[in-house]
């Protein structure tokens, strides 16, 4: 594997400092290339500015379209272009963060703001049928598995379905739907690490041991079944057919996971 584990944590020396340590070595000793981008340490800008594409600061700064042609005319600005570069490169993406404020970092959410561009990871029509995009699933990215690693202060069961945070599969979903699947990613279940504040030396240990196994399956593991786009589930309004999942509602509608009869 080709791998791009992308960090978001200030600290090295923290629980996710030693989770990434831990996943990188074991990829490695396997014979595996690892490319880090450790946000922090380098300093990475998540802002979003007219700078990044060379644009015009007296005309109407408009995000997608300029960022496509600032990227088909070689003016993207070189901290994007290297990070596309790696995208490009890796079969596989890790994304490692703690859940703030039931989400990304700012400064990861930054990386995708900055790095995910129009023409890039999305906004590509089929050529087969004009007029549709390929996304979910059959995005720019396709062929190509991603993996998230967080870590989280709850200690599991309320992070469950009824639990006080919510649960964990519908906090994480606008990042493997809404972001990852939807450019291409095959996404695979996600590694969560709970109690983050309070994790023992036999839990860390544990917590390692998964971690590494996960990241050296990952060319064999089911990825999460989330219905595609363009698979014959959505109707020309991309709203879910009504036989399927009849009389339910909510993100986990777009999994096929959990089909019924008239599904079977």
């Amino acid at each position: 594997m080709k791998v791009l584990w992308v960090l978001a944590h200030p600290e090295p020396r923290s629980l996710n400092g030693a989770l990434k340590d831990a996943g990188v070595a074991a990829l490695e000793r396997a014979g595996h290339e690892v490319v880090v981008s450790d946000l922090h340490a380098m300093a990475w800008n998540p802002v979003v500015t007219a700078a990044d594409y060379g644009h015009d600061p007296d005309e109407r700064f408009r995000v997608g379209p300029v960022s496509a042609q600032a990227r088909a005319a070689g003016t993207l600005s070189a901290d994007v272009r290297a990070e596309q570069d790696k995208v490009a490169a890796a079969d596989t993406l890790v994304v490692q963060f703690p859940l703030w404020w039931y989400g990304m970092p700012a400064i990861l959410k930054g990386w995708f703001d900055r790095v995910f561009l129009k023409g890039f990871a999305y906004g590509v029509v089929d050529p087969d049928h004009p007029g549709r995009t390929l996304r979910y699933g059959e995005g720019p990215l396709a062929g190509k598995r991603a993996l998230v690693l967080t870590t989280v202060g709850g200690r599991g069961p309320d992070l469950g379905p009824r639990g006080v945070h919510g649960h964990l599969e519908e906090l994480l979903f606008p990042l493997q739907h809404g972001t990852l699947f939807y450019v291409g990613y095959e996404v695979l279940p996600p590694v969560v690490v709970t109690g983050a504040n309070r994790v023992s030396d036999d839990e860390f240990a544990t917590a390692a041991r998964e971690l590494r196994e996960r990241v050296l399956a990952v060319p064999h593991t089911t990825p999460l079944p989330f219905r595609r786009q363009n698979g014959g589930d959505y109707d020309d309004d991309l709203v879910l057919r009504d036989h399927l999942a009849p009389g339910r509602a909510g993100l986990g509608i777009h999994r096929r996971d959990r089909p019924t009869e008239t599904e079977r």
